[in-house]
Formats: structure tokens, C-alpha cells, sequence
């Protein structure tokens, strides 16, 4: 999607998560349909994430790469572990024009056998990738509801309707950003305001290139890039695909944003090759017999 799109153009996004990834992906992809987009991102590490995070210069260079389509581009550096950080950004795309988009996006994903996860570790976890999104909810509606007309799309997972293999904390978090879309969709759509989700599959982002990850994904210590390339293949139903581009999920983004989704709401769109027709397929890199 490359062209200007209805109820898109001329219209203000709130892209969190957006220095790199999904989120980079989100803000192109908007601003390319016609939006201007407030980059938000937190350019510090978290302590029980095992991988580096997005830097306060990948902020800035998505802000670059969507000044590049032609639309206006603010970057605004917060946690969303902050009521007040996102308050702020939805401030500053209100004071961009009129805040019609909102993608929460931003979260982050861990490892380990549910019964090591640490307390620390869930509550990160939790904070982020669902209260994160509460959050930013919270900070939106009030102007949404105002001018009586929105569109909020939260990036849930595959994890979000199945299970998932060393990553309960991760898992339990995304099904509840179903649930939270769901009752937001009910809530806020007396108020002319669209609320989904979409469930990406295997995405070919940084959140799952990190030692830990390919380690994990191989099975085996000493995992490699070529291990997660190859059985990503064996993951989707559709042939010749691996780990997806974010571009993908990011056109599914657009078209929720637009008014070609109008009468949409309440839905958990995923975007992942097929993976969740296969039935009987596991995640675990071990089989049980």
C-alpha cells in the first residue's frame, strides 16, 4: 500500500514501538497512505530483557524514513510503562493535527520454563506488552471519544491464540490483549471508535535474533541464523515463507486504520502465513513421544 488512503490521509497516527521492527514498519506504512506519525519509543534497556532495544537513533531514523514519504514525522522518547510518557505523546499528535490512529505496538519478549520465570521477569513483561497497551488506550480515548471517530489497532500474536513454548509470561500477555480489544471494541464503539488486533506470526525482527532466541528456535545451544531461517519454513501453511517481513502485518495495520475497514471492529486479524491451520503443530523444538 503506497498511495493515499481514505480516512487515512491528512489524519494523525500514534505508533508506539516505533524505532525499529513492526513498529518502523507501522509508521512507513501509514505515513506512506497519507498520515503524519508520532514515533514513540523508550531508548533505554529494560533489565530482564536479554537483548538490546530499540536506540534513541533508530527512533530517529524512522522519523527520517517517514519524512522521507513526505508526511511529518515527531519523535517523542517515553516507557510505556508510564501513564504520563504516553500522555505526552498523545499530546504532541493532537498538537500535530487530528489523532485519528492509534497502533500499540510496543513490547518485548522473553524466555524460559514458566516455573524459572521470576517475578521480576513476568512483571516486566506484563507491564509492557499488556498494561502497555491499557496505557495506551487510556491515553487516547479521551480525545477519540471527543471528537467521536478513531481507529485503535493492538499488535497481539499468534501467542495471543495459542499456546507457546517457553514464553508463558509472553503468551498470557498477549491473550489478554485480546481480551482487552475485545472489551474496548464494546466500550468504546458507542462512541463511533474501532478497536482490533493484529496476530502476527513469525516476524523477522530483532526481538528474535538475539543468541537466546536462536538458541530456542534451533533446539539446541548454538542456534544460528540459518537454524531460524530454515525451520521457519516449516511453520506456515503457505510455501516458500520463513520469518515474514513486518511489512506485512503493516499493511494489515493500513488497512484497519482506513475507512476500507469501517464497519470492522472486535476482530483479532492474523497475519501469519497459515501457521495457526496447522493443526497439531508445535512450537517446542522437541518432540514428545
Amino acid at each position: 500500500m503506497a498511495s493515499e488512503i481514505e480516512g487515512i490521509k491528512g489524519r494523525v497516527a500514534l505508533v508506539t514501538g516505533a524505532a525499529r521492527g513492526q513498529g518502523r514498519a507501522h509508521a512507513i506504512a501509514l505515513a506512506e497512505a497519507g498520515a503524519d506519525i508520532v514515533c514513540f519509543d523508550c531508548p533505554d534497556s529494560v533489565a530482564t530483557v536479554e537483548y538490546a532495544l530499540g536506540t534513541a537513533e533508530e527512533l530517529r531514523e524512522t522519523v527520517a524514513l517517514v519524512e522521507a514519504t513526505g508526511r511529518r514525522a515527531v519523535a517523542v522518547e517515553g516507557d510505556v510503562r508510564s501513564q504520563s510518557d504516553l500522555d505526552r505523546a498523545v499530546a504532541a499528535a493532537v498538537n500535530l493535527g487530528r489523532l485519528e490512529i492509534v497502533v500499540a505496538n510496543a513490547g518485548i519478549w522473553a524466555i524460559g520454563p514458566l516455573w524459572e520465570i521470576s517475578e521480576d521477569q513476568w512483571d516486566d513483561v506484563h507491564d509492557i506488552v499488556l498494561k502497555g497497551v491499557w496505557r495506551t488506550i487510556k491515553a487516547a480515548a479521551p480525545h477519540l471519544i471527543a471528537q467521536r471517530s478513531g481507529s485503535i489497532v493492538l499488535i497481539s500474536s499468534v501467542n495471543g491464540l495459542e499456546g507457546g513454548f517457553n514464553f508463558s509470561h509472553y503468551t498470557a500477555a498477549k491473550h489478554g490483549v485480546i481480551g482487552l480489544m475485545r472489551s474496548a471494541a464494546i466500550e468504546l464503539g458507542r462512541h463511533n471508535i474501532r478497536v482490533n488486533a493484529i496476530c502476527p506470526g513469525n516476524m523477522d525482527t530483532p526481538m528474535n535474533t538475539w543468541q537466546g532466541a536462536l538458541d530456542q528456535i534451533a533446539g539446541h545451544p548454538g542456534g544460528t541464523v540459518e537454524d531460524r531461517i530454515e525451520n521457519g519454513y516449516g511453520w506456515n501453511a503457505l510455501p516458500g515463507r520463513s520469518f515474514l517481513e513486518p511489512r506485512s502485518t503493516a499493511n494489515a495495520v493500513t488497512w484497519l486504520a482506513s475507512d476500507l475497514a469501517e464497519h470492522v471492529t472486535g476482530i483479532a486479524l492474523t497475519v501469519d502465513a497459515g501457521h495457526l491451520v496447522l493443526n497439531g503443530m508445535s512450537m517446542a523444538p522437541s518432540k514428545t513421544r
